[in-house]
Parts: structure tokens; sequence; C-alpha cells
């Protein structure tokens, strides 16, 4: 089993910053991609930012230049710094992993719980 937990989120102003972070654990072989996707009240889920095992990305045209994706493949963590925050950005962020379990064939996608950003004055 695996497991992600996301830590980070609260309430800032306009303007303002956080930094997002999401550690896996358990029975990990390994982890593909990893990503963080956000979802405001009354819309659908959507991709944020994404990083590949080799440390490519790609975000969502709405924070690009403002929100920076990175990972620590020792730690098996992933974290988002989000710079610039708007009202819009208001929304629960997930972690994803695209994850190889030990003694599983084929990987699956993992969620974490979810974590509450709230931009605000």
């Amino acid at each position: 089993q695996v497991q992600l937990v996301e830590s980070g989120g609260g309430l800032v102003q306009p303007g303002g910053s956080l930094r997002l972070s999401c550690a896996a654990s358990g029975s990990i072989f390994s982890i593909n991609a990893m990503g963080w996707y956000r979802q405001a009240p009354g819309k659908q889920r959507e991709l944020v930012a994404a990083i590949t095992s080799g440390g490519s990305t790609n975000y969502a045209d709405s924070v690009k230049g403002r929100f920076t994706i990175s990972r620590d493949n020792a730690k098996n963590t992933v974290y988002l710094q989000m710079n610039s925050l708007k009202p819009e950005d208001t929304a629960v962020y997930y972690c994803n992993a695209d994850t190889l379990a030990s003694g599983s064939s084929l990987p699956r996608s993992y969620w974490g719980q979810g974590t509450q950003v709230t931009v605000s004055s």
C-alpha cells in the first residue's frame, strides 16, 4: 500500500506565498510522474503542475511564472512553491503520484487527501 500525505495549505492574502509538500510512503518500488491538482467549489479537478522522475515539468497556463514544482526523489516528496497568489487560486490541492508498488507489475495512480488553500484579504 502507498500513502500520500500533503501539508502546507492555509489562508494567505493576495500576493502572498505558500509552499505545499507531499510525501509518499509505504511499499514503493518506484515513482514516475508526480503532480499537483486542484479543485475549486463547483469546478472540475484540474492539473496545476507535474514533474517526471527526471525533472521535466509542465504547468497550467494560469500558474506559469508564479508556481514552481520540484521533487526530492530520495525522500519520495514533491513540492509546490506558490507565489503571487490570487483569489482564483483558492481550491483544495491534491497530490498525485504514478507509483509502482513493491510486488506489483503495473504502476497506478495514488492520491493524497487534499489540503485547502484559501487566498483572501
